[in-house]
C-alpha cells in the first residue's frame, strides 16, 4: 500500500470510511489494547514542516476587509489576528474540533474558528469585550460562538465546559501590570504613552503583580486541563519585557518554570511570532543597546496520560 493510499480512503471502499493506515490496524490478526494514533491536523507534510519552523512571520493589515474587523477589534489593547489564530487552529484541530480560550478579550480566537469551521467556547471578564466580539462576528458574517462571561477562574468549573472535550486551548492572557504602566518604546515614540490596561477589575489579572500573576495562571492552566482531552495541546502567548535591573523580565522562561508544576503538562517548545507591521526604531542610540520587541512567543504544552506519568 502506498503512502497516499494510507493516508485517505478508497474510492472503491463500499464498506467503511477508514483511511489506508486505520484499514491496517483494524485487520491485524491481534487485536491489540488501545487505539491507533489520531492524526493531529490534515496538513500535509510540506505543510507540516513548513508550520513546525522557529519563526512565524507575519504583516496582517489593520485596514480594510481583509483587516477581520481590526476597526471594531481595535479597542481592546493587544488584539490578535483571526488569520494567525486560524494557522495555529488548522495546525492543532480538525475540522469540527473543539478549542477553548479562557481568555477570550475580542473574540480572535472564536472568530478564527468560526472561518477555519471548528467549533470553540470563550470566557471573557468584560460585557465590553464580548459586545465588540459580537459586532465583529456579525461584519464578517460569522456566527456567534459562545462566550460566558465572567472570571476564567470560576467559569472553567461551570458544566458547559466540564461537559465539553476540547482539542487545544488557545489564549493570551493578559500579562500582570505590563498594560497598567505608561508606555515605553513605540508607543511614545508614536505619541501614545498613555498606560493601556485591560479593564479596571480587581480580577483581571492585568491589575496584579507579577508573583501573583504567575500563582494564579497556573491556577487557570491546570482548570482548562480538566476538559482538555489527553493528547490536545495549549499554546499560550507570551511578551517579553524590556530587562530592568531587578529582573531580566523574560517572562516566556517564567512560565515555562510556572507551568513545570502541573504533572499532566509537557512542554513541546516554542515559535516566535515575528509581527513585521511593527515599527523599528534606534531606542538607546548612541548610546546603549535596547531590543526592538517585535515578536511573540508561543509556548506549546501538550497534555499527557495520568499512565504516563
Amino acid at each position: 500500500m502506498s503512502d497516499s493510499e494510507a493516508q485517505q480512503p478508497h474510492r472503491r471502499n463500499q464498506l467503511n470510511d477508514l483511511l489506508g493506515r486505520e484499514w491496517l490496524y483494524a485487520t491485524r490478526s491481534i487485536a491489540l489494547t488501545g487505539t491507533p494514533p489520531t492524526p493531529l491536523n490534515d496538513l500535509t507534510p510540506e505543510e507540516w514542516a513548513a508550520w513546525s519552523g522557529p519563526v512565524l512571520a507575519s504583516a496582517y493589515p489593520t485596514r480594510g476587509s481583509a483587516s477581520a474587523a481590526h476597526h471594531i477589534r481595535k479597542a481592546h489593547p493587544s488584539p490578535k489576528p483571526p488569520a494567525l489564530l486560524s494557522e495555529i487552529i488548522r495546525f492543532f484541530t480538525k475540522p469540527n474540533g473543539w478549542v477553548l480560550d479562557p481568555f477570550a478579550g475580542v473574540g480572535g480566537t472564536l472568530l478564527a474558528c468560526a472561518q477555519t469551521q471548528r467549533q470553540a467556547i470563550g470566557i471573557e471578564l468584560s460585557p465590553q469585550y464580548i459586545e465588540l466580539y459580537g459586532q465583529a462576528a456579525d461584519a464578517l458574517n460569522l456566527p456567534r460562538l459562545q462566550v460566558l462571561q465572567g472570571d476564567a477562574r470560576e467559569v472553567l468549573n461551570s458544566p458547559s465546559i466540564q461537559h465539553q472535550q476540547f482539542d487545544l486551548v488557545l489564549t493570551d492572557p493578559p500579562y500582570s501590570s505590563m498594560l497598567s504602566r505608561a508606555r515605553t518604546g513605540q508607543r511614545r515614540k508614536q505619541g501614545n504613552a498613555a498606560a493601556t490596561p485591560f479593564t479596571d477589575d480587581p480580577a483581571d489579572l492585568g491589575n496584579v503583580d507579577y508573583p501573583t500573576f504567575l500563582s494564579e495562571l497556573t491556577k487557570i492552566v491546570a482548570q482548562s486541563l480538566q476538559p482538555l482531552r489527553v493528547g490536545g495541546h495549549l499554546v499560550l502567548f507570551v511578551k517579553d519585557l524590556q530587562p530592568t535591573p531587578e529582573h531580566h523580565n523574560m517572562l516566556h522562561a517564567d512560565i515555562v518554570s510556572a507551568l513545570y508544576q502541573l504533572s499532566q503538562l509537557r512542554y513541546r517548545g516554542y515559535r516566535i511570532w515575528y509581527d513585521q507591521s511593527a515599527m523599528l526604531y534606534p531606542f538607546g542610540y548612541p548610546y546603549s543597546f535596547v531590543a526592538n520587541q517585535v515578536h511573540q512567543f508561543l509556548l506549546i504544552f501538550q497534555k499527557q496520560a495520568e499512565e504516563n506519568l
